[in-house]
């Protein structure tokens, strides 16, 4: 039986110039999954992860409950949630109403979905995945739609679709949603677009009864909805692979990467319910969101695990990381960067009040993490010497994409604090003096046994210089703010590229929406002083995003292989 990508998707490709010729594959699959209509990625070529706003005004009515199903008000509604000793503890539950409708911001009236963010704060839209193979210049090669029946990301949450090339060359990966069976009940969650609030779901085996997100559906708010946090998997000809995991409940899985070992290793967090930090261990949802975030690993193609009863440990999760008694449990592994050089898993965290902003590494150097849930959760998480080892790095650290070029030196995207200064005239820098003075591309020395920051590469970026966007309102005209995720490159002779994903800082609701860029620079490996002149150590503009649309990851695209085993695959 044939499979093809929805028509949504196909009109949002149309609208976006993307259908026709050589720019757009339909994916369509026949049962030995091969497409009728066979994509290739071009080899030595790009792939840049973005997403579409596909939401009309009526995908959120002014007034409405936020999120849907949220039956508490404001003042909250009390749940009673089970303790593991036996008996329960009152919870409760606040909820938010949407303040605008669904429209996207534009030029022709006032209407701004994501002012909803400030009354829900787990407010999303679910919208279509597409993979742009380009060059390493920004020119579209071809465009991948990935099915959005089968699997879907959030707009706007700006740390989702990170790209990851696999150990071997031969496929990429990125972590998204996909419906499972709804807590409690039998119906299994639609995957779409314009679903609400899935990016903050309950996992279907981790249900946290404090979660106001009871439902993604606001047109059937009392059927329980949730969505696994599943790593799709994409080779050389396109063809779609997804894995289901139950990590992550409550929010969002970051990224993904496949090591020589044939294993995913994943970041991302969870916990978005209302249980208290004093709680958390006490209570039998809580104690499985504790063991259930963090670093991760997946076997590729298995169902998805559950977690066992407490007092045992949870899903796979690598490591355990409480830094100061006051923090809440599981907060500290909020990782959201994930790369793997010379076989070993490094991980950033750079978001969250809690814990520490920095740069850590899996294990033993040379080996990737493996074995039962409890080998797995005694392996240590070491923030790398050199690196910010307190908890002020909160304030002042944001760490994302990272790439070795060698051993003994690291790039670093830091994206900023994401802090919008409003501008007292025209033309004035709208980012604070942390961000413009630490974001950008950070450059690490690994010296007499400690990494040392020598420069960070700004120029180019522009950041906190507000930028226009074609049919978006003025008023929230976006700045970078730093960038996110990276992709790069050693050359011959002895330089190195970057491609970045950026991050912006603006008065949007929700700045995760704002039209953002790719871009690249190129650096001399070896030097530990900034270039003062030329073209060296500047960025360039590879890509712009329009109005409604959104970069997330890129990588290197993977090789293209005949042999692809095709279990478990779309």
């Amino acid at each position: 039986m044939k499979k093809t990508v929805t028509a949504a998707v196909l009109a949002v490709a149309t609208a976006f110039g993307l259908a026709g010729g050589i720019f757009v594959s339909k994916m369509a699959a026949d049962d030995d999954n091969h497409p009728s209509g066979r994509f290739h990625f071009a080899h030595d070529s790009l792939v840049l992860s973005k997403s579409i706003y596909v939401g009309n005004a009526s995908t959120v009515i002014a007034g409405e409950a936020l999120p849907p199903g949220c039956m508490g008000g404001a003042t909250g509604l009390t749940v009673n949630v089970p303790l593991i000793a036996g008996g329960t503890t009152p919870v409760a539950v606040p909820c938010g109403f949407a303040s605008d409708n669904g429209e996207a911001p534009n030029d022709q009236d006032t209407h701004n979905v994501w002012n909803n963010s400030g009354s829900d704060g787990s407010f999303g839209i679910t919208s279509p995945i597409f993979l742009d193979n380009i060059t390493e210049d920004g020119w579209v090669l071809g465009t991948l739609p990935i099915p959005s029946d089968k699997i879907v990301t959030s707009f706007s949450s700006k740390s989702e679709l990170a790209l990851n090339l696999s150990a071997d060359g031969k496929s990429l990966t990125f972590m998204a949603y996909h419906g499972g069976v709804g807590c409690g009940g039998t119906e299994v969650s639609p995957t779409a677009p314009n679903l609400i609030d899935v990016s903050a779901s309950n996992t279907p085996a981790i249900c946290d009864p404090t979660n106001p997100v009871a439902s993604s559906l606001q047109n059937s708010p009392s059927t329980i909805t949730a969505y696994y946090r599943a790593v799709a998997e994409v080779d050389g000809d396109g063809h779609l692979s997804v894995t289901d995991g139950n990590a992550y409940s409550g929010d969002n899985g970051r990224a993904a990467i496949k090591g020589s070992n044939g294993i995913y290793y994943m970041v991302g967090n969870d916990n978005s319910g209302n249980i208290g930090k004093k709680q958390l261990a006490l209570t039998i949802p809580g104690f499985e969101l504790i063991n259930a975030t963090g670093a991760e690993l997946r076997i590729p193609g298995t169902a998805a695990p559950v977690p066992p009863a407490p007092p045992a440990l949870g899903i796979d999760m690598i490591g355990r990381l409480e830094f100061l008694s006051g923090d809440k449990p599981g907060k500290d592994t909020n990782f959201r960067g994930l790369t793997i050089f010379n076989n070993t898993v490094y991980v950033s965290k750079g978001s969250g009040g809690n814990g520490i902003n920095s740069v850590f590494q899996e294990g033993t150097a040379g080996t990737l993490p493996t074995g039962t849930p409890a080998e797995l959760a005694a392996v240590p998480l070491t923030i790398l010497p050199g690196f910010p080892n307190t908890e002020a790095s909160t304030n002042t650290n944001f760490p994302f994409g990272m790439f070795f070029a060698n051993a003994n030196t690291l790039y670093v995207c830091d994206e900023g604090d994401g802090t919008f200064v409003p501008p007292a005239a025209s033309g004035d820098n709208v980012a604070d003096a942390q961000s413009q003075a630490t974001a950008g591309l950070q450059k690490w020395v690994l010296q007499n046994g400690a990494w040392n920051m020598v420069y960070v590469l700004q120029k180019g970026l522009n950041i906190g210089v507000q930028y226009g966007v074609d049919h978006y309102p003025a008023s929230i005209n976006p700045a970078t703010g730093g960038c996110r995720n990276i992709a790069g490159r050693v050359n011959h002779d002895g330089t190195v590229t970057i491609w970045a994903v950026t991050s912006t800082v603006s008065a949007n609701g929700d700045n995760g929406a704002d039209p953002n860029k790719l871009v690249k620079v190129t650096d001399v490996v070896s030097a530990t002083s900034a270039p003062t002149s030329g073209w060296l150590g500047t960025f360039q503009t590879v890509r712009s995003a329009r109005a409604g649309e959104v970069f997330r990851g890129v990588a290197f695209a993977p090789k293209s292989d005949d042999d692809n085993d095709h279990s478990h695959r779309f």
